[in-house]
């Protein structure tokens, strides 16, 4: 089963959404966190779409988290989570629990934010939607 992910961020930090978005059979899971940031929102998502059972390829619009699954974290992980420069990674509680659940499991897809694909377009709604529900 394909999926597409989001998180967005009012603020960075601020209030933030995800979303988890299913065009085949109409699957959504989404939620919000009071103070976040981007980059947490869309992991999160990620998340959330790996622990979802029959997930097999997950679409994110975040550079960060494509490359963060399928490249990064496997030398993250070899150098005791610290990046190429000696620093430690950002956000390794949300990399770790990424890690728990086998990235190399997943085809993980970037597509190009705000280019007027419907599904992205869908998502990223879902995503915005979690963030009003905050105000």
């Amino acid at each position: 089963m394909k999926v597409w992910t989001d998180g967005s961020c009012h603020g960075n930090p601020g209030k933030g959404g995800w979303a988890v978005w299913c065009p085949e059979n109409g699957l959504v899971k989404s939620g919000g966190h009071t103070s976040t940031t981007n980059n947490r929102m869309e992991m999160t998502a990620i998340i959330e779409a790996m622990q979802t059972p029959g997930v097999t390829d997950i679409v994110t619009d975040s550079m960060y988290c494509m490359q963060g699954c399928n490249n990064w974290i496997f030398s993250w992980i070899k150098k005791g989570w610290k990046t190429a420069s000696g620093k430690p990674v950002k956000n390794m509680d949300l990399w770790k629990q990424i890690e728990d659940l086998d990235p190399s499991k997943f085809k993980i897809t970037w597509v190009k934010a705000h280019a007027g694909n419907p599904d992205n377009e869908k998502v990223d709604k879902l995503a915005n939607l979690e963030i009003e529900k905050l105000h």
